[in-house]
């Protein structure tokens, strides 16, 4: 049975970094067959998709959160993490991380989002559905 379980603090200053792992029990983040991600919900709001890592360590990004947002693997501790930098008020959310598995008939391109960016994925009619989530954690940001 796959688990995933999310760690980090439940309260972060405005403008600070937020820093969460997923920690993988019963798979493997080496695994080419999933992506491995995080989606967060705001209170009173509905999901919202933040990014993922693949096996290989390309990552794709939510357009809204692009440029505050990284997200990687460490297979020795068979983890991935999130860091959210300059965060605000409106960062406050439950953070859940996930196992996504990719479909769809879209193509895959690469491109370089900005200055000091490495190439992330453009995904075009491409979609993720998530088939293990961890319990979540709840995160506020506030002084």
């Amino acid at each position: 049975q796959v688990q995933l379980q999310e760690s980090g603090p439940g309260l972060v200053k405005p403008s600070e970094t937020l820093s969460l792992t997923c920690s993988v029990y019963g798979d493997s983040v080496r695994s080419g067959d999933y992506y491995w991600g995080w989606i967060r919900q705001p209170p009173g709001k509905g999901l919202e998709w933040i990014g993922n890592v693949f096996y290989g360590g390309s990552t794709s990004y939510s357009p809204t959160l692009m440029g505050r947002v990284t997200i990687s693997r460490d297979a020795s501790r068979n983890q991935f993490s999130l860091t959210l930098t300059s965060v605000t008020a409106a960062d406050t959310a439950v953070y859940y991380c996930v196992r996504q598995k990719g479909q769809g008939g879209g193509v895959i391109r690469w491109g370089v989002v900005g200055p000091g960016y490495p190439s992330h994925r453009l995904l075009s009619d491409y979609y993720y559905y998530m088939d293990v989530w961890g319990k979540g954690t709840t995160v506020a940001v506030s002084s």
